[in-house]
């Protein structure tokens, strides 16, 4: 992109009173951001409102440092950790070819793709065009539901599917490292698209939540960070919200996995459903809240999950049968299906065994239980039940919540 076609995108996008509708408007009756620019008054007001055609013909303030700074990004390169090549810079227009084409099958798509992630995918296919699932869900999981979002991102991740979220806390994250984890169990660098894409709220130059900053520079050395605002854009509330209908639109579907029955999530959900794209939710707990929301979707026709098959069966696209039955309990039987080539091996992405069905473990079942319960339930003496409890924590079986509580944690 040529720096004046660069200032004059980035000036359609951040002259105020001009939104993305009035901005696609414009697009269509003038041509190219260029070309809106050149208009007189007289013909810009037959198009929008003369309060609009007037902030078109005034320079946004601010904006010549706004076009400096984001020149200047576009043509470096961050520092990243030791030994590993820094994440390059993209700004994708909607007039770009390598605009994603399921982003411009939506309603409201955006007029600038920020992007963030190796050279190499930001060269190649950097959206991963036609093999992007969204997976989203609660910022405050329970351990049960962030363990079922990283493992149902790596068999997801391993079947030839980009995992897209919002690098938010809890599900997103968890859904991020699953499939990062993935292609580094496949001993894969970054190659010709990415391996989970990050949708963000901000510029992106800024990081939010920080407490995801090691995470986003995982992401960007082997996925793609991308946002729809203007470098220096700080975290707003509204921003989310609207950054929801991205992941939805660059996705064939919408994986939720918890979610409270009014949440972020469930927008994207709606979204996806609007844009007449799959969507999925795993079950839950009926005593936990971050299940309502799921169940609500399945009540309302979004398909139950209980593996990575049945969603890759849903979207009638082949995966690993090791890695996708995975999530599958050991009485269901799946015809074996055919893997694609970059699909890595199986011992890749099986994941930990789940551990035997002690006496212990039986009693706990799969709700959150309290000590006195477990003593009950057992017979065992406290000392005897804490050390057996601490020991399957230790191994990943049990997780100790807040309030004194305890729940089994089964392997996705």
């Amino acid at each position: 992109m040529e720096r004046e076609e660069l200032a004059a995108w980035l000036r359609l996008s951040v002259t105020p009173g001009v939104g993305r509708a009035t901005a696609r408007k414009l697009l269509a009756a003038f041509g190219l951001p260029q070309a809106v620019f050149a208009q007189s008054l007289q013909a810009l007001e037959r198009c929008v409102s003369p309060a609009q055609a007037r902030a078109l013909h005034t320079l946004p303030e601010g904006f010549e440092d706004l076009c400096a700074r984001t020149w200047a990004w576009l043509h470096a390169a961050d520092a990243g950790p030791a030994q590993a090549p820094a994440p390059a810079h993209a700004l994708v227009s909607l007039a770009d070819a390598a605009y994603p084409r399921a982003l411009l099958d939506t309603e409201d798509p955006p007029l600038l793709l920020y992007a963030l992630g190796p050279a190499e995918v930001l060269q190649g296919d950097p959206f991963a065009q036609g093999r992007c699932l969204a997976m989203v869900g609660s910022r405050n999981p329970t351990a049960q539901g962030a363990e079922n979002a990283r493992q149902f991102a790596r068999a997801l991740h391993a079947a030839g599917l980009c995992i897209v979220s919002g690098l938010a806390l809890g599900i997103d994250a968890a859904a991020h490292e699953g499939a990062l984890d993935s292609a580094a169990q496949a001993g894969t660098q970054a190659g010709p698209w990415p391996a989970t894409i990050a949708v963000v709220g901000t510029g992106l130059d800024r990081v939010y939540p920080r407490r995801n900053l090691e995470l986003a520079r995982r992401i960007a050395a082997r996925g793609l960070i991308m946002s729809e605002y203007p470098l220096g854009t700080p975290p707003l509330a509204p921003n989310f919200p609207q950054r929801n209908r991205i992941i939805a639109g660059l996705s064939l579907g919408t994986l939720v996995v918890e979610a409270a029955p009014a949440s972020g999530s469930l927008i994207t959900a709606r979204l996806a459903a609007e844009q007449g794209r799959e969507v999925f939710a795993i079950p839950g707990s009926i005593h936990a809240p971050q299940s309502r929301g799921c169940h609500a979707l399945i009540r309302q026709g979004a398909k139950l999950v209980e593996s990575a098959q049945d969603v890759l069966e849903e979207l009638r696209l082949p995966a690993r049968a090791t890695a996708a039955t995975a999530a599958a309990p050991a009485a269901r039987t799946r015809p074996a299906v055919t893997a694609p080539p970059h699909a890595p091996s199986a011992a890749a992405t099986a994941g930990a065994a789940e551990a035997p069905d002690t006496p212990l473990l039986q009693a706990l079942g799969y709700d959150p239980i309290g000590l006195d319960a477990l003593l009950a339930r057992t017979g065992l003496d406290a000392a005897t039940l804490q050390a057996q409890l601490l020991e399957l924590e230790l191994a990943g079986c049990v997780a100790r919540l807040p309030g004194g509580l305890f729940q089994r944690i089964a392997q996705a």
